[in-house]
């Protein structure tokens, strides 16, 4: 048996006026997804513990298998693993972010327009961060380059308690960021020293004349200590890939001690390697030994946190289409059984633009027989709950007609509300698909 997790970050969202009641993942056109849901189970489980931070970092932890109470140190210090920074116990591990502030006020007065700098390009910000470094980095403070906006900086000798206030940008769009700035007055002088380097910097005026966000400052969060986590394969007895574009899923993988694939164009945004990322799936289960395959996609979260709704529907539809269905197709042409896990890590609504720790749906698919017993079905383009009979072949879908259209079952909040299943600690999930 071979285990497929997919994942797209922040796929999960609230009910939009603009989508007649319905969610993003909902009204997406996903026929991949619709598919494995006919047969799949479908049901809610909390990935963040009650009291912690709805991240990425403490969510994907949990997908993974890991309870976020014992792994977690930081989310920062797991980036850093992946860009290979030698840690040592007595550092602090921060996430830098190349943002994009307002121009004209001072610094305290200005805002936070963007947290991504327009999704600028690694070769980009590694020379703004060079810039960066040349003038502020120190025997206490070292910069490293990460991927894209997402960089690291590292402070010697470091106390986690006096950095708990660091908040990350993408939680304060828009807003002015005196409030939000850090209480540490060496960090807080090295953020304005940032902007000064930055604002006027040649790569910036450049962006600025085609129209793109300029990455004029430095965002100092994350901040957290040097990580310890288990063996995956010695955990779950099963060997284990990631794939990714996010230095925080391929660190927490590296410090578990699965094999990271780098796949040629996969980016973090919404523009990325798709049809790379599946097929690097789909080669680790079938030609590179591996048991379990984690794909994982940053798009729908970015496209949340930017509030477009458009972009974010475009995401869960590329993810269907230019992931799901070709990692389908090909490991059902391969014979190999398999079970397939979909499902968000957190929700990141359009409406506020940041994350939430509500419940998210997961599908379960299992390619050697049906999950499926309820009753209830979603009808995808009305968004309206139907009720099915039962199953007159357990092996096809439970739907009606009802006129022109087929009501059937399909993978959204809404199905996994009303399936009744509530997992209410994310990181047992993890069990049920390993059949542990």
């Amino acid at each position: 048996m071979k285990y497929i997790v997919i994942l797209g970050d922040g796929m999960a969202d609230e009910p939009q006026e603009a989508l007649n009641g319905r969610t993003p993942l909902e009204a997406a056109v996903t026929p991949a997804m619709d598919e494995l849901a006919k047969t799949g189970e479908i049901g809610l489980v909390k990935t963040i513990p009650d009291g912690m931070a709805p991240g990425s970092d403490t969510a994907n932890l949990a997908v993974l298998g890991y309870n976020p109470r014992e792994y977690y140190t930081g989310r920062s210090p797991l980036e850093a693993l992946s860009i290979g920074v030698p840690m040592k116990d007595t550092d602090v591990a921060m996430r830098c972010n190349l943002v994009t502030l307002t121009e004209e006020e001072p610094y305290e007065q200005k805002r936070i327009l963007d947290h991504s700098s327009g999704e600028i390009s690694t070769e980009d910000a590694a020379v703004l961060l060079k810039a960066v470094q040349e003038e502020l980095e120190n025997e206490t403070y070292q910069f490293y380059v990460g991927t894209s906006y997402r960089h690291c900086v590292i402070q010697a000798n470091g106390t986690i308690s006096a950095l708990e206030n660091l908040i990350p940008p993408h939680d304060h769009l828009t807003e002015v960021i005196g409030p939000y700035l850090p209480a540490d007055e060496t960090l807080l002088a090295m953020q304005k020293r940032s902007y000064e380097i930055l604002a006027n910097h040649p790569i910036n005026l450049e962006r600025k004349t085609k129209g793109l966000n300029p990455a004029n400052s430095c965002w100092f969060w994350g901040a957290g200590t040097k990580p310890m986590v288990d063996s995956f394969e010695k955990k779950n007895g099963v060997k284990g890939t990631m794939i990714s574009a996010v230095d925080l899923l391929k660190g927490i993988a590296i410090g578990a001690e699965m094999q990271v694939v780098l796949v040629p164009g996969a980016n973090g945004g919404l523009h990325t390697n798709y049809e790379g990322k599946a097929q690097a799936a789909v080669d680790a289960l079938l030609k590179d030994g591996a048991d379990y395959v984690y794909v994982h996609l940053e798009a729908p979260d970015e496209m949340g946190h930017q509030g477009s709704l458009e972009r974010k529907l475009q995401a869960i539809e590329n993810l269907d289409q230019r992931i799901i269905r070709i990692v389908k197709e090909q490991m059902d042409a391969s014979g190999e059984p398999y079970r397939m896990l979909v499902m968000p890590d957190h929700p990141t609504p359009i409406r506020i633009r940041t994350h939430t720790a509500d419940p998210i749906p997961y599908l379960l698919y299992d390619s050697t027989k049906p999950l499926y017993t309820e009753s209830k079905a979603v009808q995808k383009n009305s968004g309206t709950v139907g009720t099915n009979g039962p199953m007159a072949d357990e092996n096809k879908n439970a739907a009606v007609e009802t006129g022109d259209m087929n009501v059937s079952r399909i993978y959204c909040e809404r199905t996994a509300k009303e399936s009744g299943i509530f997992r209410p600690e994310g990181y047992k999930l993890i069990d049920v698909l390993l059949e542990s």
